[in-house]
């Protein structure tokens, strides 16, 4: 993956030299039901893809519907390596009912709830990527605790409360290898641009001294693993 843009680059042209996706892999991520948009996908590939050479699974907190679990799963499987996702599928806060990103086609009728899992399997199945993924059907902070191994990537993208912003960091960057990386999403330093609990478990890390910031995506921010000490 590329660093971070000097004075004599672009976002974009920087971008242009980072791994890119098959069309078809591209075309899937874009049918795919989610909230990530394409410049923030690319910037999770190139991640995904310089993670994947550590040859150790790549892992997401936080499915919805599979959207960036396509790009994880096809940089995994270039890799020979795995794409892990962990989600309980009930819908983080701002998806329920009455709240702005609630989608009712994803609540399942007969309990009354909102079940993303059928909508992921789905969009796993209609871009070929079954086969390169591990669903992990459960709450964030039980599975890493019985989580035993080291992960070439963690990707943080689940609720955007600082009580579960919080459980995800400290449930999973210290999973991730030296040399791996850690991925923030929904990182808005602004507060009228979004909520402030990505942000600050971003800053967390950066403070840790165990992360490096490698790169800034709109609201997705690239940190390497350079130290020990969390």
């Amino acid at each position: 993956m590329s660093a971070a843009p000097t004075p004599e680059q672009t976002p974009e042209q920087t971008q242009e030299q980072s791994p890119q996706p098959s069309p078809e892999v591209l075309a899937a991520f874009e049918a795919a039901k989610g909230f990530m948009p394409v410049r923030e996908g690319l910037a999770l590939y190139a991640a995904a893809v310089e993670a994947g050479r550590l040859g150790l699974p790549l892992l997401e907190v936080g499915t919805y519907c599979g959207r960036s679990t396509i790009l994880l799963a096809d940089a995994a499987r270039a890799a020979g390596t795995v794409a892990v996702t962990v989600d309980h599928h009930r819908g983080s806060e701002e998806q329920q009912p009455g709240w702005e990103y609630h989608d009712p086609a994803v609540v399942d009728p007969e309990v009354g709830l909102m079940d993303t899992l059928p909508t992921f399997r789905r969009t796993l199945h209609a871009a070929g990527l079954e086969d390169h993924v591990i669903a992990v059907v459960g709450r964030s902070p039980q599975v890493a605790r019985v989580w035993a191994g080291r992960v070439g990537l963690v990707f943080i993208d689940g609720g955007h409360t600082d009580e579960h912003a919080t459980n995800d960091y400290e449930g999973w960057a210290p999973c991730v290898a030296e040399g791996g990386l850690l991925v923030v999403h929904d990182v808005f330093p602004d507060p009228a641009d979004g909520g402030q609990a990505p942000y600050r478990i971003y800053l967390r890390a950066l403070e840790s001294g165990a992360f490096t910031e490698v790169s800034v995506t709109d609201s997705l921010r690239v940190l390497r693993r350079t130290a020990p000490g969390i």
